[in-house]
């Protein structure tokens, strides 16, 4: 700081009373993250929340989500409030597909649902088997093998309902592309009726009636249903056409929220509307199946709704790890059975599978992240990730991608080969927030064979002797759509919180956006100069800490997420969180869940008297105050410690100590005095 006032420092002796920083354990490196800091509409938000009745702060989160009128607020804080569009007349083949399936229940005509191995294809399987069972018809169902066949409805699958004298083939969560088998079955005199959610491909298959919300404007509140929104249309509307509805409906509408959710469909539209009901019903589910799943997972079951995170983080893989691992009869009998004790044994089978699968995301996670850091893989240049490695199981590689996006920021395309010869590839996209994956697809479909998908994720495969070419144009596409500085994850903030302002009160503001999911995110706060008090590693790799700000005596809990390479995280940083409900032994306390963290952004606040200029400020992670006394020509700088370090102006040696009878004498010139001096006069303004 030599500089303009001329306050220089150090020492050229050691010194045993050092007021720099107290050496710590040196940290891991932090996650490389982008932060989306949502801008503060301050007007806005004062107007929108006297028109509501509602916290400014609530205001701020829904301008955020793009709902900047007092009449958007109302739909989306009373979603009932809404007048819906019946479906009868959004969707164009909807009346048709009531009709076949009428006709074909009254005339007991054989019925086979064809579904699909995730949990969306499972829960609508299971919701249209519980309702066509309802209402008299004669139903099967079947799933094609994820290992040997893969996604959706096929040839071999059409033949042998042909075979069983099936006069109806009903698809759910599949079918949209699927030309030659819907082909095949025509041929064979079998009616098709294509349930899916899926992007439309170029040419629409030649099934008898086709019911997709990709079908309906943009603008449409049932734009956004998964494959189980659009099963638990068609069955409601049957059942509302036969005169059987009445106890019915909460059986079907549990399923569709169990699908809906763990298929990560948007939580907007009509899916909002049905979801608010439907946590509110599977505390006390009246299905074997979800009581059992509850019990195994720990899900309190005397809350009054569930939180769409007790499904995507609990229920929802144990469904999910089912379809990658093991046989998907698993799941329909327990999402069909009535028995408590089937149930449970379902329930249990669901549990076993999952640990396997966690294992083994574990461990292809950690054989890809070898494989991309030993190879140099340089796609940040490409700006997308392409890796595929022999043996890996593809039931799971979708959850691997999913993982190495959140690490390195950039789309992941991921692959295991099929065959011991290595002829040919099946793998599983995730994309990021600029990045259209189903585009991509198409961009490249001319070296692919079967793919499909939607803009966050997808599936395909192809002949390995294409992967190159496969690689390169995937580039290309990635260089039309993305800037170097989209490469890191994103953390998008909602706003700024003090700690003193997280109290139960304020979450219980905030369960007014809920539920919370793809398409309304949870909210996302963050806290400037956090001190962390204590951290360590617990469970599977994860950090919990415990965090204050300001040095005041209120401490919270706070937990990272699969975290433990960047153990020990510095003492001081901004942090940004979601704020989570944690109970224990009867006890609820509001804790934060950590999703980004960086160093302090260096910040200070300068006060002004007739004597004295004093500021606050941040070196090394540590928190200081300092000071000029104008009339002594003294600089003053104070530790967390108590400890002062005064300095004359164009002196070199200084006074270190607590009490200026009790101080020593430092040269002040040369580190680790000198850079500290710097800090406290760029802090006071004085540099």
């Amino acid at each position: 700081m030599g500089g303009s006032m001329g306050y220089c420092c150090s020492i050229t002796t050691p010194v045993h009373n050092h007021l720099s920083p107290t050496p710590s354990k040196p940290h891991a490196q932090l996650p490389n993250q982008r932060w989306e800091i949502a801008p503060l509409k301050t007007e806005q938000a004062d107007q929108l929340a006297q028109a509501r009745g509602i916290s400014p702060l609530i205001a701020q989160l829904l301008i955020n989500r793009g709902i900047e009128t007092s009449e958007q607020a109302e739909v989306f804080l009373n979603p009932l409030s809404q007048v819906m569009p019946a479906p009868i007349d959004e969707f164009p083949d909807l009346a048709i597909s009531v009709g076949m399936l009428t006709e074909a229940i009254a005339n007991q005509e054989k019925i086979a649902i064809c579904g699909d191995y995730d949990a969306d294809g499972m829960t609508s399987t299971a919701l249209l088997l519980r309702a066509l069972r309802w209402l008299g018809a004669d139903v099967d169902y079947a799933i094609p093998s994820r290992m040997t066949e893969g996604y959706g409805i096929n040839t071999r699958i059409v033949e042998e309902f042909a075979e069983e004298g099936v006069g109806v083939i009903l698809t759910v969560d599949n079918g949209i592309a699927a030309h030659e088998p819907i082909a095949r079955a025509v041929e064979l005199g079998i009616t098709v009726i294509v349930t899916d959610h899926h992007d439309l491909p170029p040419e629409l298959p030649d099934a008898d009636a086709i019911l997709n919300p990709k079908q309906l404007p943009e603008e449409s509140p049932y734009r956004s249903l998964a494959g189980v929104g659009i099963a638990y249309i068609l069955a409601i509307c049957l059942a509302q056409e036969l005169g059987q509805l009445k106890g019915l409906t909460q059986q079907l509408l549990e399923l569709f929220t169990l699908g809906t959710i763990a298929d990560l469909a948007p939580l907007t539209g009509i899916n909002r509307r049905w979801l608010k009901r439907g946590l509110g019903l599977l505390p006390q589910s009246q299905l074997a199946g979800v009581q059992a799943l509850i019990e195994i997972t720990g899900v309190k079951d005397d809350q009054k709704s569930l939180k769409p995170e007790d499904i995507g983080f609990r229920l929802g893989p144990r469904i999910n790890a089912i379809g990658r691992l093991s046989d998907p009869q698993i799941v329909i009998e327990l999402l069909t059975t009535t028995a408590p004790e089937v149930a449970r044994e379902r329930a249990m089978q669901c549990e076993q599978v999952n640990q396997r699968r966690q294992q083994l995301c574990a461990d292809i996670e950690q054989d890809a992240i070898a494989f991309i850091e030993d190879t140099g893989l340089d796609w940040q240049q490409k700006r997308v990730l392409v890796i595929v490695q022999p043996n890996w199981h593809h039931g799971v590689i979708g959850i691997v991608a999913s993982r190495l996006v959140e690490r390195y920021g950039v789309p992941v395309f991921i692959g295991t080969y099929e065959d011991n010869d290595q002829q040919h590839i099946r793998g599983s996209a995730r994309g990021i927030t600029e990045f259209n994956i189903f585009e991509a697809l198409e961009f490249c479909k001319d070296l692919l064979g079967k793919y499909g998908g939607h803009k966050a994720a997808g599936g395909f495969s192809l002949p390995a002797e294409n992967l190159s070419a496969f690689e390169q144009s995937l580039s290309g596409f990635a260089h039309q759509s993305l800037k170097p500085e989209h490469l890191k994850p994103l953390v998008s903030i909602d706003a700024s919180l003090e700690f003193s302002q997280i109290t139960s009160n304020l979450y219980q503001q905030l369960d007014l956006l809920h539920p919370c999911g793809i398409g309304n995110r949870d909210p996302v706060f963050w806290s400037a100069n956090v001190q962390i008090l204590e951290q360590r590693v617990v469970g599977k790799g994860h950090i919990k800490l415990t965090l204050n700000q300001d040095n005041q005596p209120v401490t919270i809990q706070a937990i990272a997420w699969r975290w433990g390479e960047y153990f020990p995280l510095p003492r001081r940083v901004d942090i940004a969180y979601k704020l989570r409900e944690h109970h224990w032994e009867g006890n609820t306390t509001i804790e934060l869940e950590l999703v980004g963290v960086r160093l302090p952004v260096v910040t200070s606040t300068v006060t002004t008297t007739s004597t004295t200029k004093k500021a606050e400020f941040y070196y090394n992670q540590r928190r200081y105050t300092c000071s000029l006394w104008e009339s002594l020509n003294e600089l003053r700088i104070r530790n967390p410690e108590g400890k002062v370090l005064a300095i004359q102006k164009g002196q070199r040696i200084g006074l270190l100590g607590t009490k200026r009878e009790d101080a020593i004498e430092v040269n002040v010139t040369k580190p680790p005095y000198y850079p500290l001096i710097k800090a406290a006069t760029r802090a006071l303004g004085l540099s």
